[in-house]
């Protein structure tokens, strides 16, 4: 949620970086301006009347001493009591409105970023070499099938489209993947947390996803009583409330957390062609990585987030480059995002892998999530979060770079440890 503070100050401005994000907020912005005095105005006046109401039941005793006919005083009462309670009616409706149009506000992107979307992102780097073949490669669907990988077809007969289930060393391989990621971010100081793969409400609305993506995940209603819960479409949308409604000390910081979870996403819509496969998936497996921290610290935590997404796709192997997603292309909750995207050969381009944002105290005020200093001052922290990583475009990308010419896939080194040692994935029915 944005600064009021920053609103009043400079609404213009605020109009200005929410355009570059693509969310034309004009009306919006001067509607909360609006709604903003309104709820001042009302609250003052009614404390006015409480004041006054306050005062006339004081004379009443004395009145009632000196034998004076208070009914006048009752009748003054009863109609200030009215018009307070009719007050605080319209004070609610004045907030409950200045609530929603607060929480639908986007986060302001960083004054560098290019205003527009992905076609104004800007490749930072590339790392290492397009793969190159000397033969006619196989796409990762035929790949992962002939060698008994994934199993589409059953995957489909159990969930329907867009789903798939892993089999055999196609399931150690995946497992593998995810234990390599969790690791590395262990031995880098990261606190391993499973968490719920069902959350409540507020969780979504902390990170920034709800109300105005409510419907783009799986809701749950439970049938014995009224909750509703909502299948978590990343962990993030878990960890980042871990700290909701708390005050953590200066000597806290910075939080550093990972948790693994099946994430749950309604795709909608039909799938490309270049898409078959895994590309994209209503559950697929990831790794997330959340940061809390000081805001001074916190495009030094989003460097470190980059560098650790990178180095994991390095450890791969992998072809790879890094994207500055443009103002538009950064999603709503966040200011700042970086894509680390990897080659799979097949669709003749890069898929996005990972994630890495800079939410600065976006989520930190929609979760009163607060850091105190030493000085015993109160503000927002800051949230980060980033992907490390997400398999359903690495395993692609793993068979479809690592195949050999004869359907063979070729184990990348960092995972051959959880594999037993298994250096190359053989079609045994050969």
């Amino acid at each position: 949620m944005l600064d009021i503070k920053l609103i009043k100050e400079n609404p213009e401005k605020v109009k200005k970086l929410l355009l570059a994000k693509e969310a034309d907020c004009g009306a919006e912005i001067d509607r909360i301006l609006e709604l903003d005095a309104q709820r001042r105005d009302m609250i003052f006046q009614t404390e006015q009347l409480k004041a006054e109401q306050n005062k006339v039941s004081k004379q009443i005793p004395q009145m009632k001493k000196n034998g004076e006919d208070t009914a006048p005083v009752f009748a003054k009462m009863s109609e200030l009591k009215a018009t307070i309670s009719e007050n605080d009616g319209k004070l609610r409706a004045i907030e409950d409105e200045y609530k929603s149009l607060m929480l639908s506000l986007p986060n302001l992107p960083d004054e560098d970023l290019l205003p527009g979307g992905k076609e104004n992102n800007e490749p930072l780097r590339y790392i290492g070499e397009p793969h190159v073949f000397d033969f006619e490669p196989q796409h990762h669907v035929d790949l992962c099938t002939n060698l008994g990988l994934i199993d589409y077809e059953r995957g489909t007969k159990l969930a329907g489209s867009g789903f798939w289930i892993y089999s055999g060393i196609g399931a150690r391989l995946e497992w593998a993947l995810l234990n390599y990621f969790i690791d590395t971010h262990v031995d880098d100081g990261y606190e391993f947390m499973l968490v719920p793969h069902m959350l409540e409400y507020e969780c979504g609305l902390t990170a920034g996803q709800f109300p105005k993506f409510a419907d783009e995940v799986y809701k749950i209603a439970n049938p014995t009583d009224e909750r509703v819960h909502y299948m978590l479409p990343t962990a993030e949308a878990a960890l980042v409330s871990l700290h909701r409604n708390e005050i953590l000390e200066e000597s806290d910081l910075p939080k550093k957390y990972i948790s693994y979870t099946p994430c749950f996403r309604r795709e909608a819509g039909s799938y490309r062609s270049d898409e078959r496969g895994m590309v994209r998936g209503h559950q697929f497996n990831k790794v997330e990585m959340v940061q809390f921290t000081l805001p001074e610290k916190s495009d030094e935590a989003f460097d470190e987030l980059v560098t650790k997404a990178e180095n994991l796709v390095k450890g791969l192997g992998f072809h790879f480059r890094t994207v500055k997603l443009a103002a538009g292309d950064c999603s709503a909750s966040m200011a700042r995002t970086y894509d680390i995207e990897i080659q799979i050969p097949s669709m003749n381009g890069y898929k996005e892998v990972s994630s890495v944002s800079n939410a600065r105290d976006y989520q930190s005020r929609r979760g009163s999530m607060r850091v105190r200093r030493k000085d015993g001052k109160i503000e927002l922290m800051h949230t980060l979060n980033g992907s490390g990583l997400a398999t359903s475009r690495i395993m692609p990308a793993l068979v479809e770079q690592n195949q050999l010419k004869d359907g063979s896939v070729v184990v990348p080194e960092v995972l051959r440890k959880y594999l037993g040692g298994l250096e190359v994935i053989k079609n045994e029915k050969k």
